[in-house]
C-alpha cells in the first residue's frame, strides 16, 4: 500500500493531490507537514500537460493562479504556495520576486552572495527580515482557500548550515539563534512560514477529501 506522499500506486483511503511545483525540496517539505494528512502529494512532473501562469508581485494572486492552473489541469485538488523573502534594509525586497533576485541564472548560493553583498556597510537594522508565504487550495470547479505565514529574524553575514534550501542558510529565527538551515527538518517546519501557511489549510483540505 502507498504511504501518503509515496511514489507507488495508490490504494483507498488516500487521494492524490497535486502541489504546482516542480521544486523536489518544496514537495518533499510540504509532504512533512502534511504528513498526517490521507493524500498523496504529487509534484507538477507526474502531470506535464499542466501549464503555470506568469508570477507577478503579489504573493496571494500567484498562489491562487497556481492552485487554479494545477487542478483544471490535473483534474485533482492542488495546492500551490508563494513565497519570499523580504529585508528591511532592501525596502522589503526581494519580496515576491525572490526566486528571481539578481537575475534567473544564479543558483541559491550566487543568489544569496549577491544579497549579502548588497546589505554590507549598512545598519545591524536593515538585516531584519522575514519570510512570507500564501498557500492557496484549489478544485477543479475553481473553488479557492488561502492561508498565509510568516517567520520574522534577520539576515546572517554568512552562511550557515546544510539544511533547507533557497535562502535558509543566511536567514536565522528570532529567538533561536540558529539558521534556517541549521534547524532539524521537523524544527523548521514547526517554524517556518511555509509551515504555518500549510497547516492552515489542513482543515480545507481535510473538508475537501
Amino acid at each position: 500500500m502507498s504511504a501518503p506522499g509515496g511514489t507507488s500506486s495508490l490504494h483507498p483511503p488516500y487521494r492524490e493531490v497535486v502541489l504546482a511545483t516542480a521544486n523536489s525540496h518544496k514537495l518533499l517539505e510540504v509532504r512533512a507537514i502534511l504528513g498526517d494528512l490521507p493524500i498523496a502529494l504529487r509534484s507538477l512532473e507526474a502531470f506535464p500537460e499542466v501549464e503555470m501562469p506568469d508570477e507577478g508581485d503579489d504573493y496571494e494572486a500567484n498562489a491562487v493562479a497556481k492552485a487554479r492552473a494545477a487542478a483544471r489541469g490535473a483534474g485533482r485538488l492542488a495546492l500551490a504556495d508563494d513565497s519570499g523573502l523580504e529585508v528591511e534594509g532592501l525596502g522589503g525586497a526581494p519580496g515576491a520576486r525572490s526566486a528571481r533576485f539578481a537575475g534567473l541564472r544564479l543558483d541559491p548560493g550566487q543568489r544569496n552572495a549577491r544579497l549579502l553583498e548588497a546589505l554590507v556597510g549598512m545598519a545591524p537594522s536593515a538585516r531584519r527580515a522575514r519570510f512570507v508565504c500564501v498557500a492557496a487550495l484549489a478544485t477543479h470547479d475553481g473553488e479557492v482557500v488561502v492561508a498565509r505565514g510568516e517567520c520574522v529574524g534577520r539576515i546572517l553575514e554568512q552562511p550557515r548550515g546544510r539544511g533547507g534550501f533557497d535562502y535558509d542558510p543566511i536567514f536565522e529565527v528570532e529567538g533561536r539563534g540558529k539558521s534556517m538551515a541549521e534547524l532539524s527538518p521537523e524544527d523548521k517546519n514547526a517554524l517556518s512560514h511555509r509551515g504555518l501557511a500549510f497547516r492552515g489549510l489542513k482543515d480545507a483540505i481535510r473538508a475537501r477529501l
